[in-house]
């Protein structure tokens, strides 16, 4: 086949922009050779239940499906009963970015609240759990987190914690939408039980996709109560892969070892190189936090367009000179320099 594309060329659009790591591509390479029993009764499946098991302390179920979306569609699906509403935040990717599949697909209910750094605190579901044993009303029954949030902002164990516990006391269970949640490890420097299982989360939608896989993505069950027909529900969502050895062993290259939190690492600090490298240019903002790999800033009018011409990004949808620059497993010092001179040329 030929090369359509220019290899060296890099972009601040997005994680998914970025290829498969090498280590990854590399273990489906080894993952091709022979034959193995389809459906996830293969030998790779059978040892990413062992290592995710590690990674979060207990004995876990696992299901490998194809796309984020479809992780938090079955998950959420398979801890609601046809009445029931998720609350999540108005930011969250279930809401804003996943084209109303957790409605249509799922047949669920979201119920948004504001909040302004993108995460939940206790006070803010209180806001939704109106209307309970109302019957004209969608019945509260998971409160969705995002980790990291679509802002960029991370939970503190502690936070997620107080949310848990809030959802608990009410009969609700607690999802988490971890498509970075290598990236949250990173970040907090803890093992990803430690704001998880630790913490009373119920069932984690793992990411691996933004994080160098190629296309895999886990519903990770926590506790087994909190849901009911994973199994049926990822097979009715058609994302049962036939050849599952080769979705499990993208996230065995990730998390049988340290790649995941190496590559999270590298795409947290490239963003912080970023914000230190354009913080400081006449007329830049950098309007939130930077917390893991993202990096929100307003640009002056006119500037990003022109900067596009060299580096794709995209303005954050609402907020009028607000652009979003995203930091991947790939991203080198030197592009994020380039960027910031040709931002600064601009700007001159």
């Amino acid at each position: 086949m030929t090369r359509l594309h220019e290899p060296g060329h890099r972009a601040f659009g997005s994680d998914n922009y970025a290829g498969a790591h090498p280590e990854v591509l590399a273990a489906l390479a080894e993952a091709n050779e022979g034959h193995q029993v389809s459906y996830g009764a293969d030998v790779y499946t059978a040892r990413l239940r062992e290592v995710l098991a590690g990674h979060f302390g207990r004995d876990v179920d696992i299901y490998p499906v194809f796309t984020g979306t479809a992780a938090n569609v079955v998950a959420l699906q398979s801890m609601l009963p046809r009445w029931g509403a998720v609350i999540c935040s108005e930011s969250a990717h279930i809401n804003t970015d996943e084209n109303a599949a957790p409605e249509r697909v799922g047949g669920l209910k979201l119920l948004t609240v504001a909040a302004t750094d993108g995460r939940l605190t206790p006070e803010l579901v209180d806001l939704r759990m109106g209307g309970r044993d109302d019957e004209h009303r969608a019945q509260p029954g998971v409160v969705s987190i995002t980790q990291t949030t679509e802002l960029g902002t991370c939970y503190s164990p502690e936070q997620i914690a107080a949310v848990c516990e809030r959802a608990h006391s009410q009969g609700l269970r607690v999802h988490l939408d971890g498509a970075r949640i290598a990236n949250a490890a990173a970040t907090l420097g803890l093992p990803l039980r430690a704001f998880t299982t630790d913490v009373g989360v119920d069932v984690v939608s793992l990411g691996g996709t933004k994080n160098g896989a190629l296309g895999a993505e886990a519903v990770v069950v926590l506790e087994p109560a909190a849901v009911e027909g994973v199994r049926y529900l990822r097979k009715i969502d058609m994302q049962l892969a036939s050849k599952m050895r080769f979705v499990s062993a993208q996230l065995l290259a990730l998390f049988d070892g340290d790649l995941w939190l190496r590559s999270a690492q590298h795409a947290n600090a490239m963003a912080r190189r970023l914000r230190d490298a354009i913080g400081g240019l006449p007329g830049v903002h950098v309007a939130l936090p930077v917390e893991a790999n993202a990096v929100f800033a307003v640009l002056p009018d006119g500037v990003a367009d022109r900067v596009r011409e060299r580096f794709h990004f995209y303005d954050w949808e609402g907020h009028p000179g607000l652009v979003r620059l995203m930091c991947a497993f790939d991203t080198t010092e030197a592009d994020v320099d380039e960027f910031a001179a040709a931002l600064a040329a601009e700007l001159g």
